[in-house]
């Protein structure tokens, strides 16, 4: 894949420094509390400018995890092993690298994004609407069929819990270390379960279609 041209990157950026700007004046102020011409003003852009890159005024915290619309499906393309041992191993992997999107990361900056995000109830609704393409995604990468589907909703639903039980310790006051071990064991848990739950053409292949 090549890489981006000049204003691809350009376009990137400005994605990325009017998010930050946004959810810093979120942070201290409480997302009802801020005007989308404030956070205009503020990036010294105009309000249709700002419209341009974030339709709705959501979508400038949702930035910060949109990367990760789609990722379970990328990893079950990308894998040379079946769908739910792959998806296992991304998510240990992640939760050894202290990866936010698992939850089990206590870094101030990290703790405040999740509050705000969790505790917003028209941000969980734009949430829901990431998380129900990324489940589209997967069912895809799973075959399209009604298994796919189901198998999909399944997993998608583990990867939420996992990480919201994480994140919800972590931000109750303990300690990344003490969340850790039971954290492993839940997802290994978990994937168990899903393992013994999906259909043998899910559960024994590896993907044939590594788009």
């Amino acid at each position: 894949m090549s890489e981006p041209g000049l204003r691809e990157r350009k376009k990137q950026r400005m994605y990325r420094v009017v998010s930050d700007i946004a959810v810093r004046l979120f942070l201290e102020k409480g997302f009802d509390a801020v005007s989308v011409a404030e956070v205009a003003a503020a990036a010294e852009i105009s309000k249709p400018t700002l419209f341009r890159y974030f339709p709705a005024k959501e979508d400038l915290v949702l930035h910060r995890i949109a990367d990760h619309e789609g990722e379970a499906a990328r990893v079950v393309r990308a894998a040379q092993e079946p769908p739910v041992a792959a998806l296992r191993r991304h998510f240990l992997e992640g939760l050894d690298r202290e990866d936010p999107v698992t939850g089990l990361n206590g870094h101030p900056d990290v703790l405040a994004f999740h509050a705000l995000l969790y505790g917003t109830p028209s941000l969980v609704a734009r949430a829901h609407g990431h998380q129900e393409r990324s489940e589209a995604a997967l069912a895809d990468a799973l075959g399209g069929d009604l298994d796919a589907r189901l198998a999909a909703g399944q997993i998608m639903a583990v990867l939420r819990v996992l990480a919201l039980e994480n994140w919800r310790r972590i931000a109750a006051g303990e300690a990344v270390a003490q969340v850790r071990p039971d954290a492993v064991a839940a997802a290994r848990r978990a994937f168990g379960r899903l393992a013994e739950a999906m259909p043998p053409h899910l559960r024994d292949r590896a993907p044939a279609d590594t788009r």
